[in-house]
């Protein structure tokens, strides 16, 4: 067990109807069920293409209520599509954190501690999709084939999903503890210890 130290660099909440990307706010109040008014608000959800081994629209209990991504990740994702910046609203995030520039391959059950007392659980990492290469792609028509080339960079880079552990306040500028459950299979410690 370990624990790594982060900075919440921005928070953030999708709840524009229609679209999954978020805006920035100061502060969110988490209970058990995630940001209230935030998209994928919800004890349960109804499974979808990310879970084949259900039928679609069953009654799952919601592993993806919020979506964290890091700022040098993101970083890197530009670099690679040669843009000036990727924006955690484009990806959907909730949170933008720095400090952890290996986020993505923060291991399942790992938790984030916050200095209001909440906690979220780590339950893996957030499989990038097209739909943040379309919203990239229009913000940047003069360069094709951003769709199908953010997919690809963003693999291992996508950061992560967690649940809500322990409800409690986010704010902007908290410094995190991450607690790390199986230290041993997370490469960002050897650069640390």
């Amino acid at each position: 067990m370990k624990f790594l130290p982060a900075t919440v660099e921005s928070v953030l909440i999708a709840d524009t109807p229609g679209t999954f990307v978020t805006r920035r706010v100061d502060r969110v109040n988490l209970d058990l069920g995630g940001i209230p008014g935030d998209r994928h608000y919800g004890l349960t959800r109804l499974s979808g293409a990310r879970e084949p081994m259900y039928p679609r629209k069953t009654e799952i209990r919601n592993r993806r209520q919020l979506s964290v991504v890091a700022a040098e990740e993101c970083e890197q994702i530009a670099r690679q599509l040669g843009l000036d910046v990727v924006l955690p609203e484009w990806l959907g995030a909730n949170l933008l954190i720095r400090g952890l520039p290996h986020l993505t391959q923060l291991p399942s059950g790992s938790r984030i501690l916050l200095p209001s007392g909440a906690g979220l659980v780590c339950e893996g990492e957030n499989e990038p999709c097209r739909h943040p290469g379309e919203v990239i792609q229009s913000l940047y028509p003069a360069s094709p084939g951003l769709i199908k080339r953010f997919v690809a960079i963003a693999q291992k880079r996508r950061g992560i999903v967690c649940s809500v552990e322990r409800a409690g306040a986010i704010v902007q500028g908290d410094a995190l503890r991450i607690l790390v459950e199986h230290a041993a299979v997370f490469p960002a410690l050897t650069a640390v210890q």
